[in-house]
């Protein structure tokens, strides 16, 4: 017989970094999930990461108090701020430039993201990186 799925939880954890305390400890506590277990999981999956890098990952708990998780690719925003060498994005989107990225650098992140997006070629995933960028005020050259 299958296991009874009792929900799941999105959070969003530092690549290699994951430790009981807020905001994951009390997230993984109220629900019953063994909350060291989940933290050697999860770095022991994220040790070839860049450490640092936030990683969404989807946690699925079940009623014998076991859980799954999967991890997904870094924000967008993540890969864009990399790729301008920004520490945030624009005060004013759409009026002030904070940045600039190339072309080819969209299209870099568009393949890291591919998997997670919602697109049907890389020209689509490129497309949603691009309205990323603009939300940021990252200028796109090229």
């Amino acid at each position: 017989m299958a296991k009874k799925v009792i929900g799941s939880l999105k959070l969003q954890v530092k690549a290699g970094k994951a430790n009981p305390s807020p905001p994951i400890g009390p997230a993984l506590g109220q629900r019953g999930i063994n909350i060291m277990e989940f933290c050697k999981a999860f770095n022991a999956k994220t040790a070839e990461m860049e450490p640092g890098m936030p990683v969404p990952c989807i946690i699925t708990y079940y009623q014998d108090k076991s859980f799954t998780f999967v991890t997904k690719t870094p924000p967008a925003s993540y890969y864009l701020k990399k790729a301008a060498k920004l520490d945030g994005g624009s005060k004013t989107p759409g009026r002030a430039t904070a940045g600039s990225v190339s072309a080819k650098q969209v299209r870099e992140i568009a393949e890291a993201k591919m998997a997670d997006l919602n697109a049907n070629d890389v020209e689509g995933a490129m497309q949603i990186i691009l309205g990323s960028a603009r939300s940021m005020g990252i200028e796109v050259k090229g």
